[in-house]
């Protein structure tokens, strides 16, 4: 059985193999991506901040313990969400259960919008992207990460690559990949893409980062080198202007 975004999650073996495979040692998440978010994110102390796709909200707490004073998770999986719950007990924090592209985003509430790696489950962020404009307040940044359009172009099944080919660049739309024991469905395009989306939307683009290794995040001088390939991430930062 195949599944949109989300709702990959709600499938039990699914979820149980992603949770599991997140506690692995150098996983990619918290060696390539992660360290790169920081980076873009800077000081949210004060901050508000909408998590879309925020998964189990632990990235939540890693930011209250940064400063930031109100945090709201959208999330689509049930079970994410149940997750995310237990998760943001006891903090001035909330998961909402919907998808990203459903939520009424309310106007000029957030300080900062995050979204990590949920984008590319979604068809239209032309749309997306200007209710995210909307829901800032006037100086806020969105800042998000998404597969590398290289990685999207040619989806491969599960394990290790040993080849990085890249075919269909251009060919935007829907990509289907095996991952994790289960068919997860994705949306492919450009960097060009995400750039132009971003500016249409009314974004000023602050920055565009790739997955670059840093030696010290890694244990494996192995893991370190495979990583040196090709870029697993692409991440982009905009402000909404005044």
């Amino acid at each position: 059985m195949s599944y949109y975004g989300s709702k990959f999650y709600d499938n039990d073996s699914n979820f149980e193999n992603y949770m599991e495979r997140r506690q692995g040692q150098e996983n990619a998440n918290d060696t390539l991506e992660k360290p790169v978010v920081w980076e873009l994110l800077g000081d949210v102390s004060g901050m508000k901040i909408l998590d879309l796709g925020c998964g189990d909200a632990s990235f939540g707490i890693e930011l209250f313990n940064k400063g930031c004073t109100e945090y709201i998770g959208i999330e689509g999986s049930h079970n994410m969400v149940q997750v995310a719950a237990k998760t943001l007990e006891g903090y001035n924090g909330m998961v909402i259960q919907t998808m990203i592209e459903d939520w009424e985003y309310p106007h000029e509430s957030f300080h900062l919008v995050l979204s990590r790696l949920a984008i590319h489950y979604i068809q239209d962020i032309r749309s997306v992207f200007r209710r995210i404009h909307q829901t800032l307040k006037p100086n806020g940044k969105f800042i998000f990460s998404v597969e590398h359009p290289i990685i999207t172009s040619t989806l491969q099944p599960s394990g290790t690559r040993t080849n990085w080919i890249v075919d269909n660049y251009f060919v935007d739309g829907y990509r289907e990949q095996q991952w994790l024991g289960g068919t997860v469905h994705k949306y492919h395009r450009t960097i060009e893409d995400y750039f132009i989306a971003l500016q249409e939307a009314g974004f000023i683009i602050e920055q565009l980062r790739e997955s670059r290794p840093i030696r010290k995040n890694f244990i494996s001088e192995e893991t370190y080198e495979r990583r040196l390939r090709i870029p697993l991430f692409l991440f982009l930062s905009g402000t909404r202007k005044k």
